[in-house]
């Protein structure tokens, strides 16, 4: 592909993903397929000549305790939370990759740590989703057959913060022509919410009036999570989706799904 396109640019958005079931089912997979496909195509776009290389991180990387807002330079102040561990680290390792070719062959690369990201066409497998796609299909599916709780993953206190997709490409597409910097930088939009919180206003959204039940046997992931965004700033990204419009526009997509002949 290199050879044949000679791209100037190249923006490394391929990742193997999914939510803390998936995460905790195949860490190994996670681990290594994430860490071989960056590598090995930093290294390869070093060969070729590329003059920029963007590569998307995750917000995985942050250590589990890391002070909320999470800035840029707590990023190595401590272990990830464990359910997906792996996955942050080998994402983590291209950032250290991309630094050190920077020093040694002044190649030009750029890391960006976005948040949880959520929009139409995303992942709706239960097995393997993350939390939105995953909270969606179930209040979605509650209503349409008329049940009357739905279970939600752990105790409902730990947060997040979200970025609508079409912020993310605006954000990953801002940095490609404005930043040049060896240090990394968080994509967000700014809000932390409960995952209670988040169960409550799709529920409404969505016209569920039955029951939300929490399962505390399985793991809330890492307690906190929210980016400070100063840094996108500076180089003119800011998200302009809330949440709660792209969380209508995420159910308006999968209830189109859900009525389709094919689903």
């Amino acid at each position: 592909m290199l050879a044949d396109y000679e791209p100037d640019v190249v923006i490394h958005l391929a990742a193997v993903v999914g939510g803390i079931a998936a995460n905790m089912e195949a860490p190994g997979r996670f681990f290594y397929e994430n860490a071989v496909m960056g590598i090995h195509l930093i290294e390869e776009s070093r060969l070729a000549g590329v003059h920029k290389f963007v590569c998307i991180g995750t917000v995985c990387a942050y250590p589990k305790f890391a002070p909320v807002p999470f800035r840029e330079e707590n990023l190595w102040d401590g272990y990830p939370e464990e359910t997906n561990a792996p996955y942050g680290l080998a994402k983590k390792m291209l950032l250290v990759q991309l630094q050190s070719y920077r020093d040694e062959y002044g190649f030009n690369g750029i890391y960006l740590l976005p948040v949880n990201l959520f929009g139409p066409a995303d992942n709706i497998d239960l097995k393997t989703s993350h939390v939105i796609p995953a909270l969606i299909r179930k209040f979605v599916d509650a209503v349409a057959q008329g049940e009357e709780e739905v279970v939600c993953w752990g105790t409902g206190d730990a947060s997040r913060e979200f970025l609508y997709v079409d912020d993310a490409a605006e954000g990953i597409v801002t940095a490609t022509r404005m930043y040049d910097s060896r240090e990394p930088v968080n994509l967000g939009s700014g809000r932390e919410i409960t995952i209670r919180e988040l169960s409550e206003m799709i529920a409404r959204i969505v016209g569920f009036k039955g029951r939300i039940a929490w399962d505390r046997s399985k793991p809330d992931g890492q307690p906190r999570r929210q980016l400070d965004t100063t840094r996108a700033k500076e180089f003119g990204f800011t998200a302009k989706t809330s949440l709660e419009d792209g969380l209508r526009a995420t159910v308006a997509w999968y209830r189109h799904l859900a009525s389709s002949p094919a689903h």
